[in-house]
């Protein structure tokens, strides 16, 4: 038997609201672009090995089947002893932000992923597309309103029937978790947003605590590879300084940053090699020096929403 226990003992765990099990700090994503069902698969294999029991995937990705099959042959495999192990969580689409599709959404991204349940489900954007549509980016006009107030208590009623454990958002601005807290039954657990050195997020980041929120974070090293992509944060003169006068590389520079934010993350990587450089942020501290030179890297954010027609989706936060 594989020992997880061992390799896993040194990830942190951020508790989330209404006294669920603890979310590990980091994840592994597997975002839209990835490449296919044996890499997918063989990846969350690795992955268990080095030590991550947080899957993060959504069902726009098209990699909830794969991550799902990784599971079982990882228990199989005897990697881990149960699927109560791992963390897993998921999104729904846009096209399913309705009030009436949630529920069926969700057992289908359950039956993709083999699961009786997941640990954490998120509502993707905040916003709507006609049904139907998994195009990412879409066009303006498959976009139509978005019921928060129906669509929230849908997502309560997929935590009340055991579908998920935990419910929470993503890409949601501090002015959109307002009007959702101010009908919520059940708060958002998460809120996952772009974060990284070159997108802080603070403001967002303060109101999220005040209130019990955890922020995830991805793209966490920037997004190359994605739709929109950019090396600008792995790239970065101020950030590589820091790396280099702790003989680290920037990626981990950029993990233990957001470690000690407070937040978790979710970073893609089906490099085994890479898979255990992401692991090594828990060993050591950044310093005040290394702050200072932290706030000065220029802020910009990358990802402007699955449709560039909307005006600011995010109501102009930086």
């Amino acid at each position: 038997m594989y020992n997880l226990a061992m390799s896993a003992a040194s990830i942190p765990r951020l508790t989330l609201s209404g006294g669920n099990r603890g979310m590990p700090v980091i994840g592994l994503g597997t975002a839209a672009d990835s490449p296919g069902k044996d890499s997918t698969k063989g990846a969350v294999i690795e992955a268990i090995k080095v030590g991550y029991t947080h899957f993060d995937t959504a069902s726009v990705c098209g990699s909830e089947e794969f991550v799902g099959e990784g599971i079982v042959e990882a228990l199989q495999l005897g990697l881990i002893n149960s699927r109560d192990d791992l963390f897993i969580t998921s999104k729904l689409w846009c096209s399913d932000n309705h009030p009436l599709h949630v529920i069926p959404a969700l057992q289908r991204s359950l039956r993709s992923l083999r699961l009786e349940y997941l640990d954490l489900y998120l509502i993707h954007f905040p916003l709507s597309a006609k049904p139907g549509n998994l195009k990412f980016p879409f066009d303006q006009n498959e976009v139509v309103p978005f019921d928060m107030k129906g669509e929230w208590a849908a997502m309560e009623e997929c935590k009340k029937m055991g579908l998920t454990k935990s419910v929470g958002v993503s890409n949601f601005s501090t002015k959109k978790l307002q009007s959702l807290l101010s009908f919520a039954t059940i708060p958002p657990s998460v809120n996952q947003v772009e974060m990284n050195p070159c997108w802080q997020q603070k403001k967002l980041r303060e109101f999220c605590k005040a209130k019990g929120i955890i922020v995830t974070a991805y793209s966490p090293l920037g997004a190359k590879g994605a739709s929109w992509v950019t090396n600008e944060v792995l790239d970065n003169e101020l950030l590589k300084e820091v790396a280099d006068a702790h003989g680290k590389t920037v990626a981990q520079v950029c993990l233990r940053w957001l470690h000690e934010q407070g937040v978790s993350f979710v970073v893609k990587s089906y490099k085994k090699g890479r898979m255990k450089q992401n692991f090594q942020v828990f060993d050591w501290s950044l310093t005040e020096s290394d702050y200072q030179k932290i706030a000065q890297v220029k802020q910009h954010r990358m990802n402007h929403g699955p449709t560039t027609s909307l005006e600011d989706l995010f109501d102009g936060e930086a």
